[in-house]
């Protein structure tokens, strides 16, 4: 049984950064900003547009394709408060796909802003959609700890939710660049793959990278491919706990189809991940193979990967074997694609199973993010990050970026 990392006090985890080394902006040219490579425990620098120049040859590179949604909506009460409204996660429909498709009526799972001026009663937003008004009505439900369940309602049959937030919805930037979200957010803020809508947060290690950082990656016979997680408001909780036992992690959502698993085979279970969340995504693959391990007929909800369940299991078969397992399960019920969910932490005490090499930006102190990078460099988090201080890089979501290879 691995050690549990409960006990980690997160203090250990805090570094000074200065606001004016959190990038406001990005900086023109995405595949221009700088890139720390650690590697073997040596430290060196150049520009992100030489990444595939470290790469070995031939090997899998794995990225998230989720894109993120318009998901704050700002309602004016009669009063003159504003209440806004932040989407986290589908309720009614659960499924991201079926509730973007829904018309007149969707329910989600919400933070609400300025909570205190809407104790009672719906909110009501007029809007033109594709030419055509409607209503828009919120109504609060009930509370789930810091979030709320939000009924939206409207009356037009050809008008979806994903339209309402298309026109209506604001771009929800990380909170610590301490401004209002700009237009051209919409298209920076995004990776230049983005497809499958679902994020709140964009899975930033991957804004670098452009249609010529992917030829480069061609050009050297790296496979690319990609898998979803769709990326929670909790990305961005700190943890406010002195051991990480207290600290809850937030659930979310992951879809890998069948063909980027056998990839995963073809590569004997090992991949460049790219971002935090793709390494979480393709550790708990792990996980939920073990569990296919010691029972095949699992159904969808018994594959959810739990906050300490990697420190629990005493198995340790193969990245191979898991991943075989999850194979024969997608056969056995016809699927093409694994649907299910993760809440796992990664930190210090924890053994990698896929993930043999990390791109990913630079994190904010205390945050479950850092304590992924420390499990996975071993402990040398701090030299990297002093490195950095003291080397001009910019950090978080639209700061520079590093590659890890221990």
């Amino acid at each position: 049984m691995k050690e549990s990392p409960k006990h980690i006090r997160i203090s250990e985890y805090n570094y000074e950064l200065p606001d004016e080394r959190i990038a406001k902006f990005p900086l023109p040219e995405r595949d221009k900003s700088k890139l720390l490579v650690y590697r073997n425990g040596e430290i060196t620098e150049n520009v992100f547009t030489s990444l595939p120049d470290y790469l070995p040859k031939g090997s899998l590179m794995v990225f998230n394709n989720t894109k993120v949604i318009q998901a704050r909506l700002h309602f004016r009460k009669e009063t003159g408060a504003l209440i806004e409204i932040f989407c986290l996660e589908p309720i009614s429909p659960n499924d991201y796909v079926l509730n973007f498709q829904q018309t007149e009526r969707a329910a989600w799972l919400c933070m609400i802003g300025n909570l205190k001026k809407w104790k009672e009663g719906s909110l009501h937003k007029e809007l033109n959609i594709k030419g055509q008004h409607i209503t828009l009505i919120a109504t609060r439900g009930e509370s789930c700890g810091t979030s709320h369940w939000v009924d939206f309602s409207w009356n037009n049959p050809e008008i979806t939710f994903a339209d309402i937030l298309e026109v209506f919805g604001e771009l929800p930037i990380p909170p610590y660049l301490n401004r209002e979200t700009q237009d051209s957010d919409k298209e920076t803020y995004q990776t230049v793959y983005s497809k499958i809508k679902g994020s709140v947060a964009a899975p930033t290690a991957g804004l670098h990278f452009t249609p010529y950082i992917f030829d480069k990656l061609k050009e050297k016979g790296i496979d690319c491919e990609e898998l979803t997680l769709h990326v929670g408001a909790g990305t961005f909780k700190p943890v406010k706990s002195e051991e990480i036992e207290g600290h809850e992690m937030h659930t979310e959502y992951i879809s890998v189809s069948r063909s980027t698993i056998e990839k995963l085979i073809a590569h004997h279970g090992e991949a460049i991940a790219v971002g935090t969340t793709s390494v979480r995504t393709l550790e708990s693959l792990y996980y939920i193979g073990v569990t296919l391990g010691g029972n095949p007929d699992a159904r969808e909800e018994e594959l959810h990967v739990h906050q300490w369940q990697p420190y629990g299991t005493q198995e340790n078969i193969p990245a191979i074997e898991a991943l075989k397992n999850i194979v024969l399960y997608l056969t056995r019920n016809q699927m093409d694609a694994l649907h299910t969910s993760t809440q796992i932490i990664i930190a210090p005490g924890y053994e990698y199973k896929i993930v043999k090499a990390i791109v990913t930006n630079f994190h904010q102190p205390q945050s479950t993010l850092l304590l992924l990078v420390s499990a996975f460099v071993k402990g040398d988090w701090h030299r990297i990050y002093d490195y950095a201080l003291e080397h001009d890089f910019r950090f978080l979501s639209y700061g520079d970026s590093s590659l890890l290879i221990p």
